[in-house]
């Protein structure tokens, strides 16, 4: 049972049958339950704007009748300031576990200096796997240029380069490491899926670059293939992200649900939501097995701060989506068609005012008392929105596999030098290495040695890469390279093992190999 007019919904739903009871009866349950039951939460204000938009937000919402309970917890600057490198305090971990819902207003992360990105880290820590992010267009009280534009962008949430691993190697090279495991693609993917389905969408996308990374997003469109393969009722398709964006950003109305990585999924939710009419507008859902935090996908915008001009909708929407997450799904009907009957009457902040069409220029409060003084009312052009009541979707378990059978055949020597890579080839081939023989030197992933160019620009990092002729080969011979390698005052960085699994190589080619 699909629902009506969810597309700026944050999370999968289930519909929810209500109590049969003979006609007039009324049972000790319902008696008891007649004053409703508040539904605990976690606030944070943020920086910047943040403070401004998280009160006009709840202030709507409780205007229309949300029933929370909530507690207040402090994050960003003030908290990194007082030491904390990851912008929360220990203490509000505890916050978060008891309710199991956040609704987190922007935050200004310090540039440098070691400090992590909260958002990052709430996500991973709580195991927020999916990002929800709906961008749809309100054409024409708000200007775009693609006016029937209605997409879901569900994007992977813990892994990817945002798993944050770093490493200076040498004087010249930096390296982020892109982590992408089976489980996190199956979960996501198949909400991706599941979302399609208890929405009402018809097609599901796919955005990767696995013609260049074949391992890694070539996992994520391998496991969308096989997932895919069990909902014959929807349309599938895969697009390079690159051409795929392009794609989006000239004819977005051609998508419906985009399931992507990480990174991609930030860059191309963000491109949506400015197309749609602008980022402001958009709300976030963050949806784990645990706990789910609901957010603009702006940021704090510390320049407005205290101004009174910032656009609170793309937190209110993410309100929106909490309300239907915590089962209050008539009070984020009430707001959600109050919102857009607000934006169809002209009463707009100053990012999307516009001469003859908006009616009224407001700020942050004056915009809150506008939607708040339309609770009750539905747009008369824009579709009203209709929520049945619903219940989150439950993530379901990952399938168990058996173990790959796991072949060492080689090892990658990451060493740092200033040389030529024939001077290092000849330096590694001296060394005493019983079994394993140098058959590769690269440079930023490029063949330099045997017949390298001349032309190709190198660094002082170098990947050299040593078999034993396709045979097994044990770790204390690795072992045996490295000290080797030491013992010859060769400054190496690290090694990476060459694996076959299952016969399969779990190693990539040097360009030009």
């Amino acid at each position: 049972m699909a629902m009506m007019g969810t597309h700026h919904k944050g999370q999968i739903v289930r519909p929810i049958e209500p109590p049969q009871h003979a006609a007039g009866a009324c049972t000790e349950t319902e008696m008891t339950t007649s004053v409703p039951t508040k539904t605990p939460i976690t606030v944070a204000y943020g920086d910047g704007i943040g403070p401004d938009i998280m009160q006009a937000s709840l202030d709507i919402m409780l205007a229309a009748g949300a029933q929370l309970d909530i507690e207040t917890i402090a994050i960003g600057e003030a908290v990194y300031a007082a030491g904390h490198t990851s912008g929360i305090e220990a203490s509000s971990w505890d916050s978060l576990r008891r309710t199991k819902v956040f609704f987190k207003a922007p935050i200004t992360t310090p540039q440098g200096g070691g400090f992590k990105s909260l958002n990052v880290t709430i996500r991973k820590s709580l195991g927020l796997y999916a990002n929800v992010r709906p961008c749809a267009a309100y054409a024409p009280f708000v200007a775009t240029k693609h006016p029937t534009m209605n997409m879901v962008i569900v994007r992977e949430n813990e892994e990817d380069l945002y798993a944050g691993i770093e490493h200076r190697q040498t004087d010249e090279v930096y390296q982020c490491l892109k982590i992408i495991s089976r489980p996190g693609c199956e979960r996501l993917v198949r909400y991706a899926f599941e979302y399609a389905i208890a929405n009402g969408r018809k097609k599901v996308t796919c955005f990767t670059k696995d013609n260049i990374m074949k391992l890694t997003d070539g996992l994520f469109h391998k496991v969308f293939d096989e997932i895919g393969a069990e909902y014959p009722s929807l349309e599938k398709e895969h697009w390079i992200v690159d051409i795929g964006a392009a794609k989006m950003a000239d004819t977005p109305e051609q998508f419906d649900v985009i399931v992507t990585l990480n990174l991609y999924g930030d860059i191309l939710s963000d491109v949506a939501a400015q197309i749609a009419g602008s980022v402001g507008l958009a709300g976030s859902a963050n949806i784990g097995a645990h706990c789910s935090m609901f957010e603009a996908i702006h940021g704090s915008a510390p320049r407005m701060t205290g101004q009174d001009r910032a656009n609170p909708t793309g937190l209110l929407l993410g309100g929106v989506m909490m309300l239907n997450h915590i089962g209050q799904s008539q009070v984020a009907e009430k707001v959600h068609n109050a919102w857009l009957r607000t934006i169809e009457d002209g009463v707009h902040t100053k990012d999307v005012y516009k001469e003859g069409v908006s009616t009224k220029l407001v700020g942050t409060k004056g915009f809150a008392l506008a939607v708040i003084e339309r609770i009750g009312q539905e747009p008369q052009i824009l579709k009203p929105v209709r929520y049945a009541a619903t219940e989150p979707f439950k993530t379901l378990p990952t399938p168990v596999r058996p173990l790959a059978k796991k072949e060492t055949v080689g090892v990658d020597l990451f060493v740092q030098w200033t040389g030529s890579p024939d001077e290092l080839a000849q330096k590694l081939k001296a060394l005493p290495t019983n079994t394993l023989e140098l058959k590769m030197i690269t440079n930023r992933g490029v063949k330099v040695w045997p017949d390298g160019f001349p032309e190709t620009f190198c660094t002082d990092h170098w990947r050299c890469r040593f078999m034993n002729g396709g045979s097994t080969v044990a770790l204390s011979a690795i072992a045996g390279l490295t000290a080797a390698a030491a013992e010859a005052s060769i400054d190496f960085i690290k090694t990476e093992h060459l694996c076959n699994f299952d016969g399969e190589p779990g190693y990539s080619l040097g360009q030009g190999q």
